[in-house]
């Protein structure tokens, strides 16, 4: 069998599951890291419930996908996750999902692992939203569960500074109502509204403007560039507020 005939026949079969995301939606990628609770608490063990130099890894790789290749306007990260948000009109490989999942995963990979020193892996997922309100949903979502998450986390290692083991302390909090953990930290001395607001809320990174000054040599005079780069929001608000500022970002 000649070559080309071969290629062809074979590609039927390699992109028989080629689907592609519809147009006009709103695609949110989800990644996040596999088998991440083994590599931050046993083979690195990073300080716990929260760790600036992981929070700062996560970040970094964060900004890398929205650099990699594919217009993201919002990037947002909170403890091992990262949900990105793709311009509306975002068309690069012919809106393949399967390309998208296996960059995404790829590169967040590879920036991650560069960053520890160490093998980390990622997989990722696509989100079709079909309209604005489902966008902002989710990452109210996300944002909620970082929330959520947090408290829960700074009531088990609490719990573990006190001598119970994992089951005890998992057992323990279950039990528990919001305002019940929020009373056991308190009883602790620790006021979990005074907790930094990037473990509470994660991190949004998003694309700002900014105007440098330059210098053109062909007319020798000075002048004024503008150009576009991420800033990192470390105080997310919660809620209805959190509702507001996705917003003004998908109309950005």
């Amino acid at each position: 069998m000649k070559f080309d005939d071969l290629d062809v026949k074979m590609r039927a079969f390699e992109t028989a599951q080629d689907r592609q995301i519809l147009p006009e939606m709103y695609m949110v990628a989800r990644i996040d890291g596999r088998g991440f609770t083994r590599l931050t608490k046993e083979t690195h063990p990073f300080e716990a419930p929260f760790d600036e130099r992981f929070r700062d890894y996560m970040i970094a790789t964060t900004e890398h996908l929205m650099s990699c290749g594919f217009k993201v306007i919002y990037g947002y990260t909170q403890s091992d996750e990262i949900s990105l948000l793709f311009d509306f009109n975002e068309s690069a490989f012919s809106r393949k999902y399967r390309k998208y999942i296996s960059i995404l995963a790829g590169e967040a990979s590879a920036r991650f692992s560069t960053l520890l020193g160490d093998v980390a892996a990622f997989d990722c997922r696509i989100c079709e939203l079909p309209n604005e309100g489902l966008v902002i949903d989710y990452f109210r979502w996300r944002n909620e569960d970082a929330h959520r998450n947090a408290l829960n986390a700074h009531c088990y290692w609490r719990l573990r500074q006190e001598g119970l083991n994992r089951l005890e302390a998992t057992k323990r909090i279950e039990k528990l109502s919001t305002a019940e953990k929020n009373e056991l930290l308190f009883s602790f001395g620790i006021n979990f509204n005074d907790l930094p607001l990037w473990q509470k809320r994660g991190t949004g990174i998003y694309w700002s403007e900014t105007e440098k000054e330059g210098f053109d040599v062909k007319q020798q005079t000075t002048v004024t560039v503008k150009r576009k780069q991420l800033q990192r929001n470390m105080e997310l608000p919660m809620k209805d507020d959190y509702s507001h500022f996705i917003k003004s970002i998908i109309g950005a």
